[in-house]
């Protein structure tokens, strides 16, 4: 690097879970290297204008209910360093037929009202996790081990480890089984598998204990506050800088990579063993994302009043055509009737586009790897939702799987959660092995979402990271 300069430790990749392991370690005084290969740090946390000038578009995550909710980021001071959260009326819509809709809202009772005959048992499933959410989140976002409320956790294992699709049946109206597939659709794989109904209650909890906001400004304001109070703890930062491999780096007692697993491979070389290189070769990745974003005349013309008044909006129809969109696209095939997942930031933040103008951020699961452009299926989804869309379009920007793995390359295949969170990859990320973060080689850590608790902007891989290699060295 041209710099002679001794650290305690180096961490490279500079995105929420990079940002988080430095601020973990530099907070306890251990001097502390961020190193990013792009110009700025943010990982999946970047805005850019990549439609128009004035139209400002986060590039990969949108909304962010564990920023609010999660074990680690809220504790932080970084509303000093600029952090803003702009909280919508709805959390989430999920557009039905005719112009009704499902909604998430911050209020268990009233995201319980509007479901019928499922009001009572909504209300009965969400109260006691959400009540339990700080202990809760704790316990689940991380490694395994001994839970601090174990009957807790037990009770929700129960319900987090079944299908989406089983869980689904304690529900008697179409509108809240929507509802439910749309959450645990962020999973990005079949409905059907073990443990997706986790991701299901995590969003719907994590929204009702502390909202899903839109952060001012993009999702950049995120890593900028991160990065800024990294820096005020004593923190150094170097972007611009792709290491490739160990040779590069200064000398430091700890390393800790936000990277893939794969990524890690080409870095290290010989200096894992060869045990753990033919786990990490093993690891499984899952499906890409099609990405899109738009630069509109006004706010999209939902039918359904809910949506318009929604941060995010999810598209696809019934729990049953969820499912099978899914379930499809796992086989490596397409479907015309995707699960869509849109954000409406501009609603909330008028910093996004010019006066009066709009942006709206998209995205559909593809393929792992796939180069096919299925924008005007995305069109044709959200046009079916809200008639008179695709009027209201000045500019639009896309990307494929394999741009996004090109922009970054965590992304394999456009698989922005780095790896599949099945049942055989939640704890077990990327390997199964004492401690998930430890590498065979001694002072080499791996803090990326290929960690548990997986995808997300929530920090806790890093967190958890930084936690175990200063127990092992420091």
């Amino acid at each position: 690097m041209g710099n002679a300069k001794n650290f305690d430790a180096v961490v490279v990749g500079a995105g929420p879970n990079g940002l988080a392991a430095a601020i973990v370690l530099q907070s306890q005084g251990i001097s502390t290297l961020l190193i990013e290969g792009k110009s700025t740090v943010g990982g999946g946390t970047r805005t850019m204008e990549l439609t128009l000038p004035g139209f400002n578009h986060d590039i990969c995550s949108a909304i962010h209910p564990l920023v609010a909710s999660g074990p680690f980021f809220p504790k932080l001071p970084l509303e000093k360093f600029g952090l803003e959260f702009l909280h919508p009326k709805v959390l989430a819509a999920h557009p039905l037929k005719k112009g009704k809709a499902a909604a998430l809202y911050q209020s268990i009772e009233g995201t319980a009202s509007q479901l019928g005959a499922d009001e009572t048992t909504y209300v009965s499933l969400m109260e006691g996790l959400t009540k339990d959410w700080e202990s809760l989140s704790q316990d689940f976002m991380g490694p395994l081990s001994w839970p601090k409320r174990p009957f807790a956790l037990a009770k929700f294992g129960l319900k987090a480890l079944q299908p989406s699709t089983l869980f689904a049946k304690k529900f008697k109206e179409p509108a809240t089984r929507a509802l439910w597939a749309g959450m645990a659709a962020h999973g990005i794989q079949p409905l059907t598998n073990l443990a997706t109904s986790a991701i299901a209650l995590v969003l719907m909890c994590a929204g009702h204990y502390g909202g899903w906001p839109v952060i001012k400004g993009g999702s950049q304001s995120l890593a900028n506050a991160l990065a800024n109070y990294f820096l005020s703890l004593g923190g150094e930062i170097k972007t611009g800088f792709m290491v490739k491999n160990l040779d590069e780096l200064p000398p430091s007692k700890a390393l800790l990579f936000d990277i893939s697993p794969r990524q890690l491979l080409d870095i290290t070389g010989d200096s894992l063993s060869s045990l753990y290189r033919w786990q990490l070769n093993r690891y499984k990745y899952g499906m890409g994302v099609f990405k899109m974003d738009f630069a509109l005349e006004g706010p999209v013309p939902w039918l359904a009043q809910e949506a318009r008044q929604a941060g995010t909006v999810h598209l696809g129809g019934t729990l049953e055509e969820i499912a099978e969109a899914e379930a499809v696209i796992w086989k490596g095939k397409y479907t015309d009737n995707p699960y869509v997942l849109v954000a409406q930031q501009s609603l909330l933040d008028p910093s996004r586009a010019p006066e009066g103008k709009h942006t709206l951020w998209a995205y559909a699961h593809v393929p792992s790897g796939s180069t096919r452009d299925i924008g005007p299926i995305i069109e044709n989804q959200i046009e079916k939702s809200a008639p008179g869309f695709k009027k209201l379009i000045l500019a639009k920007h896309s990307m494929h799987s394999m741009d996004l793995q090109e922009y970054n390359p965590n992304y394999i295949g456009g698989d922005i959660n780095a790896g599949v969170q099945d049942i055989t990859q939640i704890f077990t990320r990327p390997a199964l092995r004492r401690s998930p973060y430890r590498t065979s080689a001694r002072g080499i850590y791996l803090c990326s979402s290929s960690t548990p608790p997986g995808g997300g902007v929530h920090g806790m891989c890093g967190y958890h990271a930084a936690q175990r290699a200063m127990k092992d060295l420091f």
